[in-house]
């Protein structure tokens, strides 16, 4: 049985990586976050430790990958608008042209290519897109005064409960059969470079060149993972993915000069 198919396994990695956070916190000696802090790690928990990744995982049995990058593409966009809200952030009016174009061009060439029409999983990924904007301007935000890896660790930190109640209810009664190793393998990688080593680079990113102009990167990343899936899958790569891969390419440039 694949990993993806079987919840009950969805949360050991993610708990296990929540302990390593910890452990590192207190290896470094860091200081406890402020009060005010504190709300601001549970917004980024919600948004980028259990809300994105449920969302997808629960949309994802209802719709096809290709499907799902119509709203990956949108990403950049729900970031740029939290950065706005919640970051104080303000962008010139052509940083929003440059970046609706981009977001519109991820998701025509992802309706080019034949998409499926399932409500209840456009809806997840909708809520989806929202909260992991939410999450990844309000960890941006909070990077500055806190640091890029300290924000992603105190958020796992907090979600840690959360995730060994998950565990113990959704644990399987025979990992070894429910799961194959590769499986396995890639729960690791996922929780480890995704949940983790990404953010560290990530909320440090958005710090120091703001949560508008580097959160319109994300438009690379269906194309990213396109050109993967033909490298490591040998999937064929049409002359469509090319060209507006460019055009993206151009406009997250435009976007960047615009950002303030």
């Amino acid at each position: 049985m694949r990993l993806a198919s079987h919840p009950k396994t969805a949360q050991r990695d993610p708990r296990a990586l929540c302990e390593q956070a910890l452990a590192i916190l207190l290896w470094r000696r860091q200081a406890w976050p402020q009060r005010s802090q504190w709300i601001s790690l549970a917004v980024v928990a919600i948004g980028v430790v259990v809300g994105f990744p449920l969302l997808t995982a629960l949309a994802l049995q209802h719709v096809t990958s290709a499907h799902s990058i119509v709203f990956i593409g949108l990403l950049p966009l729900s970031t740029a608008i939290f950065g706005v809200l919640r970051g104080g952030e303000r962008p010139r009016p052509a940083f929003w042209v440059f970046s609706l174009i981009g977001s519109a061009l991820v998701a025509g060439f992802a309706l080019r290519e034949g998409v499926s029409a399932a409500p209840l999983g456009d809806t997840f990924m909708l809520l989806a897109i929202a909260l992991c904007g939410l999450g990844y301007a309000e960890g941006g935000r909070l990077a500055r005064s806190l640091g890029g890896w300290q924000v992603i660790s105190w958020a796992l930190v907090l979600s840690l409960p959360l995730m060994i109640a998950a565990v113990l209810w959704f644990w399987p009664d025979h990992p070894l059969q429910d799961v194959s190793g590769p499986g396995w393998l890639a729960l690791g990688y996922v929780a480890l470079f995704s949940m983790f080593l990404g953010f560290v680079f990530w909320y440090r990113g958005l710090a120091q060149g703001g949560i508008a102009a580097v959160g319109q990167l994300q438009l690379l990343q269906p194309f990213f993972g396109l050109a993967l899936a033909a490298s490591l899958l040998d999937e064929a790569v049409s002359a469509a993915m090319l060209v507006v891969t460019i055009a993206v390419v151009l406009c997250v440039a435009g976007a960047k000069k615009f950002a303030s």
